[in-house]
C-alpha cells in the first residue's frame, strides 16, 4: 500500500512521482511551502499544488496527463467567427493578479475555490520574478476571460482558466498557443482533463512520456527560451490572425 509522503518544509525535496496514488488519481505529497524554490522544483518534477483551504497543503502528479502541442489547438466554426469580428481585446503580462483573482472566485456550480490566498500570493511572487504569465482578454476595456500558468525552459503549465464573457477563456488559450508556438514551446501542460480544454485540441499522454517532455525540455531558468518581456502589452495578439493561423 503506497502512503503519503509528508514534506519537510526545511527541506526542498519531493518524492518520486511513480510513488503517486491511483485513488486519488495522482496525490503524491502533503505538506512543504509554497516557496518559489519548491515550487519551481514541483512543476520541474512534473508535480503541482491542488489543495483548498480547509485541506493541508497536497502535491499531485495524475497519471495521465492532459497536456497540448500548441500547433494542435483546435478552433471550432463559432470560435473562429467570434476571433474574426475581433471582439477582443487580447494582452499579455498586464494584469496578472486580476485574472489570478478572477480564477479565484467560485465557479457556478461551486462554492469552493482550490486558488487560496497564499497560493495566490506564492504565484504574484514567480509573476515577480519572470516565472509566471498571464494572458487576458478586454472586451470594452474590461476584463472578460484570461489564464495564468508558470514558465519554466522551453514549457508552460497552465494553472487556471475564467471567463465572464462567452468563448474569452477559449480565445485566450488560443493566443496562447499561437504565441508559445511562435517561442518554440513544444507542449503546454494542461494538468488534468476537462470537457472545457478537451474542445480545445488537449490530450492525454501517460505520465512517463510528460516525464520525458521535462526531461528534454525543462531548464530552471524563466527566460531561457520563451521571450515573455517582448511578449508583453496591449493588443499584441490580432485576433483575426489567430482565426487565419489556425
Amino acid at each position: 500500500m503506497i502512503e503519503l509522503t509528508w514534506l519537510d518544509p526545511s527541506k526542498l525535496e519531493f518524492p518520486p512521482v511513480e510513488q503517486a496514488m491511483q485513488d486519488p488519481d495522482g496525490l503524491l505529497a502533503v505538506g512543504g511551502d509554497l516557496s518559489k524554490e519548491r515550487l519551481l522544483l514541483a512543476y520541474s518534477k512534473g508535480i503541482f499544488p491542488w489543495y483548498e483551504d480547509d485541506q493541508p497543503l497536497l502535491w499531485w502528479s495524475p497519471d495521465p496527463r492532459a497536456v497540448i502541442e500548441p500547433q494542435n489547438v483546435k478552433i471550432s466554426r463559432s470560435l473562429r467567427k467570434r476571433l474574426r469580428k475581433r471582439e477582443f481585446e487580447v494582452r499579455v503580462d498586464t494584469a496578472f493578479d486580476d485574472v489570478v483573482k478572477r480564477c479565484q472566485n467560485p465557479r457556478a456550480y461551486s462554492n469552493e475555490t482550490w486558488i487560496t490566498n497564499e497560493m495566490r500570493q506564492a504565484y504574484l511572487a514567480l509573476h515577480r520574478d519572470g516565472y509566471a504569465h498571464s494572458i487576458e482578454c478586454y472586451q470594452d476595456k474590461e476584463l472578460v476571460g484570461g489564464l495564468y500558468g508558470v514558465s519554466i525552459g522551453r514549457l508552460f503549465f497552465g494553472e487556471s482558466m475564467f471567463h465572464a464573457a462567452t468563448d474569452a477563456s477559449k480565445v485566450a488559450f488560443v493566443a496562447l498557443c499561437r504565441l508559445l508556438r511562435q517561442q518554440g514551446c513544444p507542449l503546454v501542460d494542461c494538468q488534468m482533463p476537462n470537457p472545457h480544454i478537451m474542445s480545445l485540441g488537449v490530450e492525454t499522454i501517460s505520465r512517463s512520456e510528460f516525464m520525458l517532455h521535462l526531461l528534454n525540455n525543462n531548464k530552471l531558468k524563466s527566460n531561457e527560451w520563451i521571450n515573455w518581456p517582448s511578449l508583453q502589452g496591449a493588443m499584441c495578439v490580432d485576433t483575426r490572425e489567430l482565426a487565419d493561423a489556425n
